[in-house]
C-alpha cells in the first residue's frame, strides 16, 4: 500500500472521529449546558432544577436544599446523607430561584423522584 493511500486512510478515520465526537457532545446534555454556564456565570437564574430537599422536626420542615445537576447525583447524595444523619432527605425537580450556582428561594416542589 502506497505512504498516499495510508495518508488518506488516516485522514478519513481522524475526520470520521471528530464528526462522531462533534454529534455525541451536541446531542448530549445540550440544555443542561446552557443552565450550567448560566448558573457558573453568577447570572440570576428561576426555573426548574434538581435539588435535595432536606427536612427535620415534627411535623416535617424545610431546612436545607443542594442544587444537583442530575436526578444520579441527587440520589447518590441522599443515600449517603441519610446513612451519616437523622433528618429526612428527598430528591426533587422544583422550581427554584439560584444565584451564583445555590438555590436561594423554593418557589414550588413539582416532583419528588425517586
Amino acid at each position: 500500500m502506497s505512504k498516499v493511500k495510508f495518508l488518506f486512510i488516516l485522514i478519513g478515520i481522524f475526520v470520521f472521529y471528530k464528526g462522531y465526537t462533534a454529534f455525541r457532545d451536541f446531542e448530549i446534555g445540550v440544555g443542561n449546558r446552557a443552565v450550567d454556564i448560566k448558573v457558573k456565570s453568577g447570572g440570576d437564574l428561576e426555573g426548574e432544577v434538581i435539588a435535595l430537599m432536606m427536612y427535620f422536626g415534627e411535623p416535617l420542615k424545610l431546612k436545607e436544599h443542594l442544587y444537583t445537576t442530575s436526578r444520579t447525583e441527587c440520589l447518590n447524595l441522599k443515600e449517603n446523607a441519610e446513612i451519616s444523619s437523622s433528618a429526612f432527605y428527598k430528591c426533587s425537580r422544583v422550581n427554584a430561584k439560584i444565584i451564583e450556582g445555590k438555590i436561594v428561594e423554593v418557589i414550588e416542589e413539582l416532583e419528588v423522584i425517586q
